[in-house]
């Protein structure tokens, strides 16, 4: 309601989140798919204060539940990213 004055959302702002929800949906999906064929995947990371940090990769074999974890939260953060671009934003229905 703050975004749109609680009127119809702006075309503009419907079409920019779209695109951005595509290409969140692309990222994360080559992240997984390049994850499962490589065995091992970069670590996702929702820390916003600490984003210089080294990257922590990994393994398969040698870290296999943080691996599936990874490939989880990349997947679904995939998933969703596909649903929001279809449907767009819409806050008040």
């Amino acid at each position: 309601m703050l975004l749109t004055g609680g009127g119809p959302v702006h075309p503009l702002f419907d079409f920019g989140y779209r695109i951005v929800a595509i290409a969140l949906c692309i990222y994360c999906g080559r992240m997984v798919w390049y994850g499962l064929v490589e065995r091992k995947i970069t670590f996702f990371n929702t820390d916003l204060l600490d984003w210089w940090s080294p990257r922590q990769v990994f393994q398969r074999d040698i870290a296999p539940v943080r691996y599936w974890i990874q490939i989880g939260i990349q997947a679904f953060t995939s998933v969703l990213c596909f649903v929001a671009g279809i449907i767009g934003w819409q806050p008040n229905t």
